[in-house]
């Protein structure tokens, strides 16, 4: 007997039904309770790339809108911002590194059918936050105008921006814990959590933004600085909407009375898996580390023309991220259940999903960079040099569909050895001699940094496709 057309629709072609479309956004949105190893493939995705798409969406505001008010302060503003969130990339690297054994333990755990083992795991990742925010908070708060100087940060930027990168600094138990706990929520499937939470944050960022950087109403004007205390207020919002929900226990991730304790085998089994991925995730960001310190020898005009550029480009590259979250939740709880094949097919499907969003975003990026940039700033130097930019890393956006979903498929298993070696050789070795070379040594300037950019990324997709056919991150044990 012929299978129903929709069903064939929905297996072969990796679609979903039109008549259950609405059905299911509706159901993701509000949190679906069903077992997404069990679901049909093209549904376990969309259930869970919806509301991870939606949260990057509004992170990928916030970017956006941070950057176009602090725009209006100027080119050391805008420098400011850009050499700050250089430095906080060994933090996000920390951090980010760190959720990559939360959010795999937890799915394998919420796999596996044993949600009070992950309930046990979040609790070890926030012992983990706490402790490290604390280090790396004092540190920053107190050593943050050295740090700029460093960065090679003019006598303009460090007038402005210093107490802005102390408030970044010392606010990171905010970022630390939002990182941690989301990977957490996002590994057992409650991807709508994350998503209110992080929508939550930023709304809260974006509305006070313009109120502590111009000083309307009541608030004195605080300029760039008013930005970082938006940004630490609405993420310290998102932070406690998050313990909340794991108090509430609504979801599949519930923390009871008895999870509060020390776990020294979580402890061990998260720094297991986290170790590679925090070495991962410091050699990709301390790259853009050192790709600012060469655009820095530029002046201020060609950091800030790439600091507008890359929050624009995050701006596609963060919804795209939450495709890749999908994937990594459904390799978790795939191998978790037993079931690598299925584990893989998931992969592929978000994958061709990833390259029809930003293939299409990446070519209008590509025709319209200019009219882009100049919606941020009507300086003509910075506006020179961030559609430059824009178009030169939009070029290989095809590439990066690909490349971000099945880096973080190895992630989701556990696997954050290989993506670590594909970093090293694609981006130490590879973007920034090629961006000194090009930009120095051959004197293309600041679009021969650009350019490292593209290939450098588009090297990463090409590695890690052929390795992750290889199979290997199937035989990781979590």
């Amino acid at each position: 007997m012929a299978a129903p057309q929709s069903g064939v629709s929905e297996d072969r072609q990796g679609l979903v039904p039109r008549e259950r479309f609405w059905p299911l956004v509706r159901e993701a949105m509000g949190g679906s309770r069903r077992d997404l190893t069990a679901l049909p493939l093209s549904r376990a995705v969309f259930l869970l790339a919806i509301p991870m798409v939606i949260e990057m969406i509004g992170e990928s505001l916030f970017a956006v809108a941070d950057i176009f008010w602090v725009s209006k302060l100027g080119a050391d503003a805008m420098a400011t911002v850009g050499l700050t969130e250089s430095l906080l990339t060994v933090m996000y690297a920390v951090s980010v590194g760190l959720s990559m054994g939360v959010g795999a333990l937890v799915a394998r755990r919420i796999g596996g059918k044993d949600p009070s083992g992950a309930a046990r795991a979040t609790v070890q990742a926030i012992l983990i936050g706490l402790a490290l925010a604390a280090i790396i908070g004092v540190t920053g708060a107190v050593a943050a105008p050295r740090l700029l100087a460093l960065m090679g940060a003019s006598d303009g930027v460090l007038r402005v921006g210093s107490t802005f990168a102390r408030t970044m600094l010392g606010g990171s138990v905010t970022v630390v814990l939002l990182f941690l706990i989301n990977a957490a929520f996002r590994g057992a499937g409650d991807a709508a959590i994350t998503m209110r939470t992080l929508w939550l944050a930023n709304g809260i960022n974006i509305l006070l933004g313009p109120v502590m950087v111009f000083g309307l109403g009541p608030m004195p004007r605080l300029g760039v600085t008013g930005a970082a205390v938006a940004t630490t207020i609405g993420r310290g919002t998102g932070v406690l909407f998050l313990l909340w929900s794991l108090y509430r226990g609504k979801g599949r991730l519930v923390v009871r009375r008895e999870h509060l304790r020390v776990d020294p085998e979580a402890l061990r089994t998260i720094f297991r898996v986290a170790r590679t991925g925090v070495v991962q995730m410091l050699i990709g960001m301390t790259s853009w580390v050192g790709l600012v310190r060469i655009l820095a020898t530029f002046g201020s005009a060609a950091v800030a023309g790439y600091t507008v550029a890359i929050r624009v480009i995050l701006f596609a590259l963060l919804p795209s991220w939450g495709l890749g979250n999908a994937a990594a939740t459904l390799v978790g709880q795939n191998l978790g259940a037993g079931n690598p094949g299925r584990a893989e097919q998931a992969v592929w499907r978000a994958a061709l999903y990833n390259l029809f969003f930003l293939g299409t975003v990446g070519l209008l990026f590509v025709l319209l960079s200019t009219r882009i940039v100049h919606l941020f700033t009507d300086d003509p130097a910075v506006a020179s040099y961030g559609s430059r930019c824009l178009w030169i890393v939009a070029v290989g956006f095809a590439f990066y569909a690909y490349g971000m979903v099945v880096s973080q498929a190895f992630n989701g298993a556990g696997d954050t050895l290989t993506p670590t070696l594909i970093n090293l050789g694609c981006f130490w070795l590879g973007e920034l001699p090629l961006a000194y070379t090009l930009s120095r040594l051959l004197g293309f300037g600041p679009q021969g940094a650009f350019a490292s950019i593209t290939v450098a990324f588009s090297a990463v997709a090409v590695v890690s496709v052929l390795l992750f056919r290889r199979g290997r991150w199937k035989r990781v044990k979590v």
